[in-house]
């Protein structure tokens, strides 16, 4: 039955093997970009790496840009290895930006491994959901994307504006709300690489790394606020 309807639709077989195989290599690309991120978390640990940590506005204004030069460099190159290894680049420096967060785990809370564990594994398991469920779920999402950014823009802007208010609720806000959006950005980003809305791999990965590094940065700080016991 099933070499009767390829026959019949043989466009259909080769689109859906062409879907597979960019969702098989973003998620090599993924995993792989996973490396250079522990080793810049390292780094930045290691070397007390701290990103103008006495002007935290103008800190955020130049990750901004580096991180939009990567974006325009990544896109430029996207169809040669050269994209890729831009990629990689990018989450070596994503990794020395979170060496923050995780050194400030490590210092404050004797239980801080356990803290970065237990991010990682929650970060895991909605990752694992979100893909079980964009492989799963037959509504059209494409209609999400513009929602979900609107959120991402009001989460931007109550974070620089809380630069100066300093108010833990808002924070806290902050963390939950961006645990929320990036997970369903997870679910909207999958999903379009699995409808053929997205045809490049180091595109895709570079999508669902951002949301995956944003929900295991709100965990964590949210499981630090919560969990986090002090010597």
């Amino acid at each position: 039955m099933n070499d009767t309807l390829q026959t019949a639709y043989p466009g259909s077989a080769a689109v859906g093997g062409e879907r597979n195989r960019v969702l098989r290599n973003t998620y090599w690309l993924l995993a792989l970009s996973l490396v250079p991120t522990v080793l810049g978390a390292w780094v930045g640990v290691a070397t007390g790496f701290s990103f103008f940590a006495g002007s935290p506005f103008i800190g955020f204004l130049l990750f901004m840009g580096i991180a939009f030069g990567f974006f325009f460099a990544i896109e430029k190159f996207k169809n040669s290895g050269i994209g890729v290894a831009l990629l990689l680049g990018f989450t070596f420096f994503m990794g020395l930006m979170l060496s923050r967060l995780i050194g400030g785990v490590l210092g404050n809370y004797s239980n801080g491994a356990t803290l970065i564990g237990m991010a990682f594994g929650g970060t895991a398991l909605v990752f694992f959901g979100m893909a079980t469920l964009a492989t799963t779920i037959k509504r059209d999402l494409s209609g999400l994307g513009k929602w979900l950014m609107v959120g991402v823009i009001g989460l931007i802007v109550a974070s620089v504006a809380n630069i100066w208010l300093q108010m833990p609720a808002l924070f806290l806000t902050v963390s939950v709300l961006a645990i929320v959006i990036f997970s369903a950005f997870m679910l909207y980003d999958i999903k379009r690489v699995i409808d053929g809305g997205e045809t490049n791999y180091v595109t895709a990965t570079l999508a669902i790394y951002l949301d995956v590094y944003n929900v295991f940065q709100s965990l964590l700080s949210l499981l630090g606020i919560f969990g986090g016991e002090r010597e």
